[in-house]
């Protein structure tokens, strides 16, 4: 039986996993990780994933896969349907485009923001307030970009619902957590946002 280490919400990682595996119909085992207690950081959960983070999913044979990217696309592959990876050649590169975009140009502020200022990380070392304020433009300007590609396109990639949706909702959601979210100034992606964020996975 597979095992996936989750750590409830705001943790955006795993909470895209839980919205994949509710998409897909997908129940999965699951133990609670806290992050507050430092549980991730443990020997014993080390000892499977190497970076101490979540989340993870352990297999039957003992094989650990570790990033959240990684855990849905071996689901997808247990699990075909609906494909939210894409079907066609064209679908899977468009897809994967969008995905790396959400993180590339979005994930990495969010992540110094976060680090360097919430309060919640104020015991982390290295800490550097004045870098982590820096990044809040570039969230915004993110945003922006977001903003403009969801004009004319019902859903991130295009009109269906991809892993793309899924990274940009966690991630927006975080930002949102962080005090960094978006604005009334971004009307398309705001409208994105309350289509998505209707679906019964995004309460996963």
């Amino acid at each position: 039986m597979m095992l996936f280490y989750d750590s409830p919400n705001p943790a955006p990682n795993p909470r895209r996993v839980r919205i994949f595996a509710a998409e897909k119909g997908i129940s999965l085992p699951s133990k609670e990780v806290s992050i507050p207690a430092r549980e991730h950081k443990a020997p014993d959960y080390t000892a499977k994933n190497p970076r101490g983070q979540t989340p993870a999913l352990e297999l039957d044979d003992g094989t650990v896969i570790a990033e959240s990217v990684a855990i849905c696309r071996f689901l997808e592959a247990l699990h075909p349907d609906p494909p939210l990876f894409g079907r066609t050649p064209t679908e899977i590169g468009v897809i994967e485009m969008w995905n790396r975009r959400v993180e590339m140009i979005l994930m990495p502020p969010v992540g110094a923001v976060w680090v360097h200022t919430h309060r919640f990380t104020a015991a982390l070392p290295g800490r550097n307030t004045e870098w982590g304020e820096s990044n809040r433009p570039r969230i915004a300007d993110a945003f922006a970009f977001f903003d403009r590609s969801l004009e004319n396109n019902e859903f991130l990639a295009g009109d269906k619902f991809s892993m793309a949706d899924i990274l940009l909702l966690t991630t927006v959601d975080f930002a949102t957590f962080i005090g960094s979210g978006p604005d009334s100034g971004n009307g398309a992606l705001m409208r994105w946002h309350e289509t998505v964020s209707a679906r019964p996975s995004a309460a996963a």
